[in-house]
């Protein structure tokens, strides 16, 4: 059997730690298909780039033509689906890109699919949509997200993933498209891109720049190490049943303001300022970002009782490998954010 995996979006945060799990860790061949957008950077894959298992295909997914020739050229085995527009500010200051890439996209790698398995025999091949908790909505102080939660998006950014996990859904239905989809919490680790909230305080903090937290500080998500998340993609790919959801969590539920004091009183002991002033005193509150959800909170018991899934980092260690990756591999972020 032919070993090859598609990653779409193996260029970014998540899909770049999903390449190195698997071609580190496993005997997959993996082609990488990313069209190179802003958070998107082949510097996060230069330790693996000459791996003779490894290959990159600069293709946009809502491409049709240039999508069938890679399925024609590499007859994959699966396809772990991560490439998606992510921000969602960026998703309220301008929709449309999401709309095509989070939706469209998907729609096109599902019909190309449709006709790849259409004429090829491949049992085992599985399509693996990789999606996020925000597509449930918001929760209040009690209760979790489980794979029987109802819809409820409330931002342009997780309203165009909802779609893209019900099309998977019903070509599933319809096709008998062999899907699985995940659901996650907030992801973080080393490779995330500065925009976000950890990437972002760790590195304004080292430039004693501002440390920007919306609102109040008080809005609460449940944070997942990216290697730990990748893991548990890599065990619903090989294990996980067809037609089925499994939500993917951390069990560490953190305010906002919560993670920044975390920050800070890490990078107090290991790298204090010059001035002998904590870094809190960065912390800077702005205007909250309008439809702000209050908290996500995910209940993976069916991932860890039906696959034994369990996360290796708790918040602390997979902070403090973040915080120490960042501190040696400033260069990344000057390279990715040039």
């Amino acid at each position: 059997m032919n070993k090859t995996l598609f990653v779409t979006g193996g260029a970014g945060f998540i899909g770049s730690s999903m390449v190195r799990l698997l071609i580190n860790n496993t005997t997959y061949n993996v082609v990488n298909i990313d069209k190179l957008t802003y958070a998107g950077h082949l510097e996060s894959l230069k330790d693996i780039a000459l791996n003779e298992r490894y290959s990159f295909e600069r293709v946009d997914i809502c491409n049709h033509k240039e999508i069938t020739e890679l399925f024609d050229k590499y007859q994959p085995c699966g396809i772990l689906h991560l490439a998606a527009e992510s921000h969602v500010d960026r998703s309220i200051e301008s929709s449309n890109v999401f709309m095509q890439t989070n939706i469209m996209g998907t729609y096109n790698l599902l019909e190309c699919t449709r006709h790849y398995l259409s004429k090829n025999s491949t049992p085992s091949f599985k399509f693996i949509h990789v999606s996020t908790d925000e597509v449930f909505g918001t929760l209040g102080k009690t209760g979790y997200f489980n794979e029987d939660t109802k819809y409820d998006p409330q931002s342009p950014y997780s309203s165009s993933k909802a779609s893209s996990d019900l099309l998977v859904k019903a070509w599933h239905n319809t096709y008998n498209i062999p899907t699985i989809i995940t659901n996650c919490t907030n992801n973080y680790g080393p490779y995330h891109y500065p925009e976000k909230l950890i990437p972002l305080v760790i590195n304004n903090a080292l430039q004693e720049k501002p440390l920007p937290i919306y609102g109040t500080g008080e809005n609460i998500r449940d944070w997942l190490y990216a290697e730990d998340h990748v893991r548990g993609i890599l065990l619903v790919y090989e294990k996980g049943i067809i037609g089925q959801t499994y939500c993917i969590g951390g069990h560490n539920e953190k305010t906002n303001l919560e993670v920044v004091h975390t920050i800070c009183n890490i990078l107090d002991k290991i790298k204090p300022r010059a001035s002998q002033k904590s870094y809190m005193e960065l912390i800077t509150f702005v205007p909250d970002r309008l439809g702000h959800d209050y908290r996500y909170a995910m209940d993976p018991t069916k991932i860890e009782t039906t696959l034994s899934y369990k996360p290796q980092e708790t918040f602390i260690t997979g902070i403090e490998k973040t915080i120490n990756w960042y501190m040696d591999n400033q260069a990344w972020v000057k390279i990715v954010t040039s």
